[in-house]
């Protein structure tokens, strides 16, 4: 490092023209390890990771802690692997924990997640795995060392380790009627729990069934054992789970059908339903009576919160604008939300998960499609500190924002004199337990949190 004097000073950095540089601040997901939670998420499944000391806790506590603090059983057996495996290889450190695990925490699958000391090293895990694997033990690996990428890559490096390795070959036939689902992030998502437990209520109500995989409302390995039975797999976002659902494709012959939208709100969420139902030939009429069930208890809420809408406008100087900044699922879902169920204009478009380049210019044409009177363009950036400088840029003149971001974007909510609703990790303001955002129901729970703090935020100005 060179030494700073009055010859080689500190640079002067230029605040109206930031740079992209090697580093990252405010960073709004986790690295490749940070998958464990997706291991997690599947009841009866246990992660195992090879890697340095603290690197699967942290990735936890990050994930799961200062996320909607959501918990979970925390179980993670590690090598912590030290000088001594980086000199003289990890895999007796591992072979040694493997032993102890099995006598110890009982499971019907056992995932080993690698982190970087290992990958670097070396360490055969392959052969390790297929050691037991051989002697009956329910268990497969993949490689998740933290420079491949982000938490949302390694979630499909698992999910395919699990088909391929545990999951395995099958040529039977087909159950009619049966979806896998692919959506959301668990934990990365701060409301994962409840919105993949409405997918599942919602997708049932016209007649599927559905095996979502991860959650409580998933049954576990076992629901994983059925994927190759199913009709097809649905893709429910602009691109996570779309790698996944080509291998099953290419794998069993199963068809997908890929939703790039979220549903949020009855509009949204009727026309889904119904693009799900004609995809798997389903009886129209079922699916007819439960759209108009949900719409009416929907329509009937929403009638009654349009008293407030239209005439607090004044006295609680109610959003025209929207900021949204999130991973790509949820800000393409709330924003068509905003734009066109609530006539919010599109402010600030900031997708935050790293999406790879081969989605991109796809996630964008699904924003332009929002909306045929106002064009929505959008952004993709990691960097909090060049976050918050496009916020800065943005014209807000004559309009009301309103945020829909993570904890880091406080500081820009301030600024603007704006509302801050927490949507994504991190968030350390808000306790998530089974709360849902999208489908009929969740559409009213994120009208009550917006305009709750909306209304308290103008009582306390």
């Amino acid at each position: 490092m060179p030494i700073l004097s009055a010859n080689n000073p500190l640079p002067i950095l230029d605040c109206n023209a930031p740079e992209k540089s090697n580093t990252i601040e405010q960073l709004r997901y986790a690295c490749s390890l940070g998958a464990l939670t997706s291991v997690l998420a599947i009841p009866r499944a246990t992660p195992i990771t090879h890697c340095g000391p603290g690197c699967a806790s942290k990735q936890y506590q990050s994930l799961a802690g200062i996320n909607g603090y959501q918990g979970g059983e925390f179980y993670v057996p590690s090598t912590n692997a030290t000088e001594n495996e980086v000199v003289f290889g990890g895999l007796p450190r591992l072979d040694e924990l493997l032993e102890s695990t099995f006598k110890i925490m009982d499971s019907d699958l056992y995932v080993i997640l690698t982190g970087c000391i290992p990958e670097l090293v070396g360490d055969d895990v392959e052969s390790l795995a297929n050691k037991y694997h051989g002697r009956g033990i329910p268990i497969v690996f993949a490689e998740t060392g933290g420079f491949k990428g982000n938490n949302f890559t390694a979630h499909e490096l698992v999910t395919r380790a699990i088909i391929d390795q545990f999951v395995g070959s099958y040529d039977g036939p087909r159950e009619l009627g049966t979806v896998n689902v692919w959506s959301l992030l668990p934990f990365q998502n701060t409301f994962w729990r409840g919105d993949l437990g409405e997918i599942k209520r919602l997708l049932e109500g016209i007649g599927l069934k559905v095996n979502i995989l991860f959650g409580p409302q998933s049954k576990g390995v076992a629901e994983w054992k059925e994927i190759p039975k199913a009709q097809f797999n649905l893709v429910l976002s602009p691109w996570l789970g779309l790698a996944t659902a080509q291998h099953l494709e290419e794998k069993y012959g199963q068809p997908f059908l890929h939703v790039p939208v979220i549903p949020i709100g009855a509009r949204q969420t009727s026309g889904f339903l119904r693009q799900v139902a004609a995809f798997a030939q389903i009886n129209e009429q079922r699916v007819e009576d439960f759209i108009k069930q949900e719409e009416e208890i929907y329509y009937s809420y929403l009638r009654d919160f349009s008293t407030f809408y239209s005439g607090m406008t004044s006295q609680y100087n109610l959003p025209s604008m929207a900021v949204v900044v999130s991973e790509s699922a949820y800000n393409l879902a709330i924003t068509n939300f905003l734009v066109n169920q609530l006539g919010i204009l599109p402010g600030r478009q900031i997708i935050t998960d790293d999406p790879p380049e081969e989605f991109r210019d796809a996630i964008r044409a699904e924003f332009r499609k929002l909306s045929a009177d106002t064009p929505v363009e959008v952004d993709f950036e990691e960097d909090g500190y060049l976050i918050q400088h496009k916020i800065r840029q943005t014209d807000f003149t004559g309009q009301v924002p309103i945020v829909f971001g993570t904890t880091w974007e406080g500081e820009s909510a301030k600024e603007l004199n704006a509302v801050l609703v927490e949507i994504g990790h991190p968030s350390t303001d808000e306790v998530v337990l089974s709360r849902s955002y999208i489908g009929y129901r969740g559409a009213l729970s994120l009208l009550e949190r917006t305009f709750t703090t909306v209304v308290r935020a103008s009582t306390i100005g």
